[in-house]
């Protein structure tokens, strides 16, 4: 079976016409089944935890993310969100998901999810103290940071939100490549922290092609490196386009299969109501 996860309508609307073209990019890559995975940044719930982990000063850092945090955010509630996909339930085989930022308070976090009756949850690292550092236009912010230092609290947000127990899939691990800032140390023992705390958890990994096709790093998360770690972990993937706009949805899902079956991947996660299955990869 094959299905794509992580996508999100954020470019669009809640939209019947405009999101169709998810599904008909979904059925021309053979999948099965897709499952939308929104931002919290398109909920006001999550607004107050975005403004106490966020640089918002008047850095060059924080005069960005300002601007960001007031364009094209916020704007349905998770009962909008629920509605419109229990509308496209009603036509296609589509799940309900959520991908959440690495906060800070997951207590507030766990009393937000709990209430809704989600498919699965996706956690992502997304910023590191309070740095968007996958933004483009911050880009040169990595230029103020030690590389090590940066492996190293990637890790610990890892663990983190591995801890807290309110997640399902890492996104896109070790999307800390995305602009070809290559460590020349030895990152095994972050690699392993990783893999360690994911297998405690009982987390899957998102195996995404966005990062093959939307960052300079050209190459499908996660690396082969930590591939390799995954494997001997035998923590469970799903294999997910990170799709924004519709025609991407499934991109490259038939290059990431061989990628995965490269490392003795024969199978892939299916989630309902959070529940895990693994079924053969075709």
């Amino acid at each position: 079976m094959r299905f794509d996860y992580h996508m999100h309508f954020e470019y669009g609307d809640y939209d019947e016409t405009w999101t169709q073209g998810f599904f008909t990019a979904a059925a021309a890559h053979g999948l099965d089944e897709i499952g939308v995975s929104e931002h919290t940044h398109t909920f006001p719930e999550f607004e107050r935890l975005y403004r106490e982990d966020l640089v918002l000063d008047d850095s060059p850092v924080g005069k960005f993310q300002r601007q960001w945090l007031v364009t094209n955010k916020f704007k349905h509630t998770l009962a909008d969100y629920f509605d419109f996909m229990a509308r496209l339930g009603k036509n296609h085989a589509v799940k309900i998901g959520i991908e959440v930022c690495n906060f800070r308070d997951q207590g507030a976090v766990k009393k937000i999810l709990d209430a809704w009756n989600f498919d699965y949850r996706i956690g992502s690292v997304h910023f590191l103290w309070g740095w968007g550092y996958d933004a483009a236009k911050l880009s040169d912010e990595w230029n103020n940071h030690d590389l090590h230092a940066i492996w190293d609290e990637y890790a610990a947000q890892v663990e983190l939100l591995a801890q807290s127990g309110n997640y399902d899939i890492l996104g896109h691990p070790f999307n800390i490549r995305l602009f070809k800032n290559f460590p020349t140390f030895d990152v095994t023992e972050h690699m392993e922290r990783v893999a360690v705390a994911l297998k405690r958890a009982n987390m899957a990994i998102d195996v995404n092609t966005g990062t093959l096709y939307r960052y300079p790093v050209a190459e499908i998360s996660p690396y082969a490196d930590f591939m390799k770690v995954a494997a001997a972990y035998e923590l469970p993937i799903t294999i997910n386009s990170d799709a924004h706009r519709p025609e991407d949805c499934g991109k490259f899902f038939e290059q990431a299969a061989d990628y995965v079956r490269g490392f003795g991947y024969k199978k892939i996660a299916r989630f309902s109501k959070r529940a895990r299955e693994l079924v053969d990869l075709t």
